[in-house]
This record gives C-alpha cells, structure tokens and sequence, in this order.
C-alpha cells in the first residue's frame, strides 16, 4: 500500500484529491497538511512515501517545505510530487532544485495522477521532456561561473555515457531501451549504475551533470 499526504490550503482541492486516490486499492491517503509547516510536521511523523505538495501556501510555501522534507534522513524514502496550477519556469527549477520528484499540474487527468503517485513510490520521477527543457533552459541562460565545477565522467563506459545523455533529454527508461535495443529493465540498471558512479541523488541530478559536462546543450 502506497501512503500518501496531501499538502494543500484550500479544503476542496484536498478533498477532491483524496477522492481520486481513494478509488485505487493500492494507495492510501494516511494524511493531510493546509500548509508547508504543517506539512514538515506530518511528514516526520507519519513518514509517507509520498507527498503531494501544493506551492502557493501561508506560513511555509511547498518549495522550502520541499527541501525541509528531502532533507531529512530519515525521510530519504519519502518521495514529494509538487501538484500546482502554475506553469511557470522558476517554480520548476525552484522545485527540482529543492529535490522534487516530479511535477504535475492541477489539471491532470485522475488516471494519471494515480500512476504518477505509483511511479514515484517506486523510484521514478516524473521530469517530462517538456519540464527537463525548461530545466535546461533556465541553466543555458545563466551566466557561466568563473570556475565550472569539474564533472568527471571517467567512470562511465560508453553506453553509460550514451544513457545518461538520454536521461539528461527526458527519456524514461522505456524510451532509452527502445532507441538503445535495450529491454526497460536493463535501461533501468543502467541508470542505477550512473547515479551510483556519479554519486547522483536522482535522475534530475543527471540532467544537471550532463548539461555541466557539456553532453547536452
């Protein structure tokens, strides 16, 4: 059974969130928060595998509730999916910065949101194409530092590095095994063995090498 909390100010949005989760046998909404705070609080507690995190909140907004949450030891299992109506490219990279598994928008569909919670419960993340774009837009626009953090991808054997690239362009392990003649299930190995070697926490955190090492622009 999937746990999850839902982290939103206004009651009808809950409510009508935990009536789409409630309709899947394997998911279970164990809780709910009206702001970040709260939403810290209840997740130390409860210790969910999944948070559905709001980001416009009082007293603690969902980004830094976010990145409290991701931050704790304790809760390294317990993946957050920001669920917005704002499109909007700082929010994202904000959101993927803080160590947001995923972003969805309000408007998605009640099927999907369902099979969104489950594939982030376990393990994937949900950076579309469309979001790691922005994501890298949002870094190709940034002036270069002075001195660029050194990325060694020495470790990496050729198709490591041709999967990683494929990472950094949004392709889900489905989409790397098809183009790479690969089943999902190696493409997958493959990606576990690059955050191994890279030290990378997750798939976002590829991206970000990858466009550092030049791999993608």
């Amino acid at each position: 059974m999937i746990r999850v909390l839902l982290v939103d100010d206004q009651d009808l949005v809950r409510a009508g969130l935990r009536a789409v989760l409630s309709n899947a046998p394997d998911i279970d909404v164990i809780a709910e928060a009206r702001h970040g705070e709260e939403a810290v609080q209840t997740a130390k507690l409860e210790q969910p595998d999944v948070v559905l995190m709001d980001i416009r909140m009082p007293v603690l907004d969902g980004i830094r509730a976010t990145e409290q949450i991701t931050g704790l030891p304790h809760l390294a299992g317990t993946r957050v999916v920001i669920l917005t109506t704002f499109d909007d490219d700082d929010d994202i990279v904000d959101a993927v910065r803080a160590g947001a598994a995923g972003y969805l928008l309000k408007d998605t569909g009640s099927e999907q949101l369902r099979e969104a919670v489950r594939t982030v419960a376990a393990g994937g993340n949900l950076l579309s194409p469309q979001i790691t774009r922005k994501v890298m837009e949002h870094m190709a626009a940034q002036p270069e530092p002075d001195v660029a953090p050194a990325v060694d991808l020495s470790a990496l054997t050729e198709r490591e590095r041709e999967v990683l690239v494929r990472v950094a362009q949004g392709e889900t392990n489905a989409e790397i095994g098809a183009a790479l003649y690969l089943s999902t299930a190696t493409a997958r190995t493959y990606v576990s063995r690059i955050l191994a070697k890279l030290h990378a926490r997750d798939r976002t955190e590829l991206v970000i090498i990858a466009h550092r090492a030049g791999l993608v622009r």
